[in-house]
């Protein structure tokens, strides 16, 4: 599919003003009525798109990363092992880790899709996407790659992937979520994180059962086993792909 870049930039512009302009405070309610009537299609587009897909593992990670560098191979070999597992791969859909995550699902002929967020200058989706949805509103995304994961495969990143790592953790610790597993590659990159969580333990702030749920380790053997046993066990998954349904989704 060709992308008319000028295009999805204009537009992406736009909605970066009207979110930003929804934060800054309360507006007439006719405006104000208006958004919510375009954050409601989101979701339903989102919604219709991703209902097939497939039980999912989704990979965050910068999209700086580039092919040949540790985390890009590293992300590309997790994403072999979970489309052996069964799992479709998801990621943002862009490109550095998301990539590599997508790259991986299709050379060992899994499933591949993207969640991807329309910004002014990035991000495009990647080229090995089976199918994705470009979604103009981050909290929209974010629902929606929680919605369809039974885990997170977390990448070296940068602020993106923090959030994300937190708020599914802060989900599983209010009871939002259950017994979601997230996998934490790059130990030397995140080794002063997992010094924070000690700090936070120590300090009271979370109690060491809230981190069950992280396996931190730079093995990808070890983090399909992990999500073995806390995702496809745990959950009793059929991790083969749904058929197209009566609406034409795929």
């Amino acid at each position: 599919m060709e992308i008319d870049v000028k295009k999805v930039a204009e537009e992406s512009v736009e909605r970066v003003k009207q979110e930003r302009a929804f934060l800054e405070g309360p507006r007439s309610r006719k405006k104000e009525f208006v958004f919510v009537i375009k954050v409601l299609w989101e979701f339903i587009r989102g919604l219709r798109k991703l209902h097939f897909v497939g039980p999912c593992v989704t990979v965050f990670g910068s999209a700086r990363f580039k092919e040949g560098h540790q985390y890009y191979e590293l992300a590309r070999e997790a994403g072999k092992g979970i489309a052996k597992l069964g799992f479709t791969v998801m990621t943002g859909g862009g490109p550095g880790i998301m990539e590599a995550a997508n790259r991986g699902a299709k050379e060992e002929g899994g499933r591949s899709v993207g969640c991807n967020i329309i910004l002014p200058h990035e991000q495009h989706p990647n080229p090995y996407l089976d199918t994705w949805v470009d979604i103009r509103f981050f909290f929209v995304r974010k629902v929606l790659l929680s919605k369809y994961s039974y885990a997170y495969v977390v990448m070296p990143g940068g602020f993106g992937t923090l959030d994300e790592l937190f708020e599914a953790v802060t989900l599983v610790q209010t009871g939002k979520m259950l017994h979601f597993p997230i996998v934490v590659m790059g130990m030397d990159y995140h080794k002063k994180l997992r010094e924070h969580f000690e700090m936070m333990i120590a300090e009271g702030t979370i109690a060491r059962a809230d981190l069950e749920i992280i396996l931190f380790t730079d093995s990808v053997e070890e983090a399909m086993n992990w999500l073995q046993i806390k995702a496809i066990e745990k959950f009793k998954l059929r991790t083969k792909m749904r058929p197209v349904g009566i609406l034409g989704e795929k």
